[in-house]
């Protein structure tokens, strides 16, 4: 498995995890606005493995704010991240798995990219935009045998969700403790998603089990949607 990251030192967690696992793991330093950091990340992949077997797409990020004051300098970087970073390594996987005749992608989108609030339109466009690339992708790569699919996580305990419910609950006059419980209250289940929840969907969509699943964005919020 190979690791893509910007952040050495979460890449390096990342990677100790893997192989504390049982598995065999490698970081790559990589910031997936450059397409040619990802062409070098995919060429020592392919050195050292030869194959790409499953591409999991996550890498994000999350801003927002009253859309008569969207700075477009803020918009072109998520842009950049949410949505060209994933087309471009959607790209350099699908031309190695076409070549095999095989291969699972997984990308990651939001419940933002299904549904939307006030001040993200930056974000829920860009997620929005990952089903419609998942989509297409799901068209033309399955007749190569390639599964192409997209995962729509609600609100889940990652760093970045801690993150945007401390300067979200500020500009409304909460800690970010209370936006995350006002968050919790708007699902089924009255709890936030943890994120082994997500990867589990993640690895079952990649396995073999979901060869006959391909072009679907499966929502992971807890309900979020029927609330």
């Amino acid at each position: 498995m190979a690791c893509l990251d910007i952040e050495p030192t979460a890449n390096s967690d990342t990677v100790a995890a893997a192989c504390a696992a049982g598995g065999v793991a490698i970081a790559l330093h990589c910031d997936v606005r450059s397409h040619e950091q990802q062409v070098a990340a995919f060429a020592e992949v392919m050195e050292r493995w030869g194959r790409v077997d499953v591409l999991v797409a996550s890498a994000g990020i999350f801003v927002g704010g009253p859309l008569p004051s969207v700075p477009l300098d803020r918009w072109r970087n998520i842009v950049d991240v949410n949505l060209t970073g994933l087309l471009i390594s959607n790209s350099l996987a699908s031309a190695t798995m076409i070549t095999q005749r095989s291969g699972s992608i997984v990308n990651i989108s939001s419940m933002a990219g299904k549904t939307s609030w006030p001040n993200s339109a930056e974000y829920s466009a860009t997620k929005s935009g990952v089903i419609g690339i998942t989509r297409s992708a799901a068209m033309e790569l399955g007749p190569h045998g390639i599964t192409v699919n997209a995962v729509c996580p609600g609100n889940t305990l990652t760093a970045m969700v801690l993150k945007v419910a401390e300067e979200v609950g500020a500009d409304k006059g909460m800690t970010g403790k209370e936006w995350l419980e006002m968050r919790a209250n708007d699902t089924a289940l009255r709890r936030l998603g943890r994120p082994d929840e997500i990867a589990g969907i993640i690895a079952f969509l990649a396995s073999d089990d979901a060869r006959y699943i391909t072009g679907q964005a499966i929502e992971a919020d807890g309900g979020i949607i029927f609330s």
